[in-house]
């Protein structure tokens, strides 16, 4: 057989999902190669927004600094403004804070403050490029653009992934990242399940996806009224328009044209309706999006071959969920991955993904349509422009509606509160009560299957001065409070069964209160794997869970 590869893990897709995936495996010292069929561009933007959790993963691997550096300007707002044109009038305004803002809150924040990273506006075309040059420079990551694969095969000792023009790549394992059509998915045999459409007007049925310039909007009819997200909302058009870079260059969203039938100067005219103004208008690309969906694989994975990103789940991008649900599935993918090609993760572990992460992908995908249900009963009469009496009203009424939204820009729930309760491989307590699900609020819990709640170890904010931090790349044995249980004896038996274990004496009370238990066992990603007051005897029983060996 003619390999001309041989990897521990071949990642079909170099999006955003798939470039976060290499470079989690790398962290975990496991070497991939990413194949994409792409010409590595990024000339498409998609989506703009990196959540609190997204940033936190970022900042694990090094990076948070560098994608904070691209998108918006430092000062630009980040708000959420809607016009009936953009030469009209506002109708309402969702107040954002700017980046640099955002910095400053962070530094005046309490230490038990649960979000170190805060949320990001960066299209993803601009972090994809940078993840792609980043990904280059780490020696256990081989990017391969250009490289179009044709099927995959599994054996009972890996898998064969055959590519465009004969060539073939053998791996322990492949992870298919590659989009809403997945060749990998459909090679392994799974389907979605869950809803294709949304029966509405606005974002429902269609929509069409815009790569623009508008080198006189800001200026001319904009100035003053700066914002990340531009809605024009009247009567015979509805348009959102994403400004990327503070000045000339925006992604457009609308379902006021069939994207089947892909016209430019009928777009140009839908931009210069919501305008209100003969402006110019350059089209730099476009695409059709169906909006309303909210599909999810049936399986996330069979034997060696895993799914993550939009192979595994199709969102509405609504609230911003569906990158981001792909980054996390990553971060929990990664390091089960490595543990089984480093050969101290049990033949349960692989088996723990799909059970943790597809109940996370359906209540992502479910939470992101009904946030697009809000826009199915917008009232856009005739009278919404008019100056009179009836005007007026309307456009009381109709922007008390859209101010109402701010419930999926405030989607922090959604964002950290993902939990993995009654995973194989979460040791909980007996009594244990999590925190209730919420779509908006997060409530830290040390309670095993949560994110580890977080805290600020001094009062600096800089590189080490967060608990995660500290956090060792394998497991990390938390010890809290002044006198807590040694760790000896699980650091002993961890070595014996070469599972990276980092033990890490915190004596601040006021992280001993925040956990509520003197020793906190922390995942790979993040997660609580169990806690307690004492460790088990021995301790063999718990790693052996954990690493899912039992």
């Amino acid at each position: 057989m003619d390999i001309a590869v041989r990897a521990p893990v071949v990642i079909v897709g170099a999006g955003p999902v798939g470039l976060a995936l290499a470079l989690f495996l790398d962290a975990q010292d496991v070497a991939s190669v990413v194949c994409d069929e792409s010409d590595a561009s990024f000339a498409h933007p998609r989506g703009n927004t990196h959540n609190a959790r997204t940033m936190e993963h970022y900042r694990r691997l090094g990076i948070a600094d560098q994608v904070r550096a691209l998108g918006l300007p430092e000062e630009h707002p980040t708000d959420v403004a809607y016009f009936t044109r953009y030469s009209g009038f506002e109708l309402a305004r969702l107040p954002m804070p700017s980046s640099a803002e955002a910095r400053k809150a962070r530094a005046s924040a309490p230490r038990t403050d649960q979000v170190p990273e805060p949320l990001h506006r960066a299209n993803q075309m601009y972090v994809e490029r940078f993840l792609a040059r980043h990904a280059r420079t780490r020696p256990n990551i081989t990017l391969r653009y250009g490289c179009r694969v044709e099927g995959i095969l599994q054996d009972g000792a890996g898998v064969t992934v055959h590519l465009d023009g004969g060539g073939r790549l053998r791996a322990q394992y492949v992870v298919g990242c590659d989009g809403g059509r997945s060749l990998v998915r459909r090679s392994a045999g799974i389907s979605y399940c869950g809803h294709s459409s949304l029966d509405q007007d606005i974002f429902g049925r269609q929509a069409t996806a815009a790569h623009l310039r508008l080198p006189t909007l800001r200026r001319e009819l904009l100035g003053g009224r700066d914002a990340w997200s531009y809605w024009a909302v009247n009567a015979e058009v509805v348009v959102n328009l994403f400004s990327l870079n503070g000045t000339d260059e925006y992604s457009l969203l609308t379902s006021s044209m069939d994207p089947d039938f892909f016209d430019a100067q009928q777009l140009t005219r839908i931009v210069r309706h919501a305008a209100g103004a003969d402006l110019p208008v350059q089209v730099l690309g476009y695409r059709a999006w169906r909006p309303g969906v909210a599909l999810v694989a049936e399986s996330f994975g069979t034997g060696r071959v895993f799914l993550a990103g939009d192979a595994a789940h199709l969102f509405t991008p609504t609230g911003g969920f569906g990158m981001n649900t792909g980054i996390d599935d990553a971060s929990n993918l990664a390091w089960k991955l490595a543990a089984r090609v480093h050969g101290w993760g049990g033949g349960g572990l692989l088996d723990s993904y799909g059970a943790e992460r597809r109940p996370v992908a359906v209540r992502n995908t479910a939470a992101a349509r009904a946030l697009n249900q809000n826009l199915a009963d917008l009232q856009r009469p005739a009278v919404l422009e008019d100056d009179s009496p009836a005007g007026r009203a309307a456009r009381q009424a109709l922007g008390g509606r859209l101010g109402s939204f701010g419930e999926q820009f405030r989607s922090l729930g959604v964002q950290l509160g993902a939990r993995y309760d009654g995973s194989p491989v979460i040791v909980g307590e007996e009594r244990d009560d999590p925190p209730t699900d919420s779509l908006t609020t997060y409530m830290p819990s040390s309670v095993a299957g949560g994110r580890a709640p977080h805290l600020w170890l001094d009062g600096q904010r800089e590189r080490g001065s967060s608990l995660f931090d500290r956090l060792g790349p394998g497991f990390t044995l938390l010890r809290l409070g002044a006198r807590p249980p040694a760790g000896d004896a699980l650091r002993t038996e961890a070595a014996a069964r070469g599972i990276p274990l980092t033990v890490l004496d915190i004596p601040d009370p006021v992280a001993r209160d925040l956990y509520e238990r003197d020793l906190v066992l922390i995942r790979p990603d993040g997660h609580v794997a169990w806690r307690g007051n004492r460790l088990p005897k021995g301790g063999g029983a718990l790693l052996a869970r954990v690493s899912g060996s039992m």
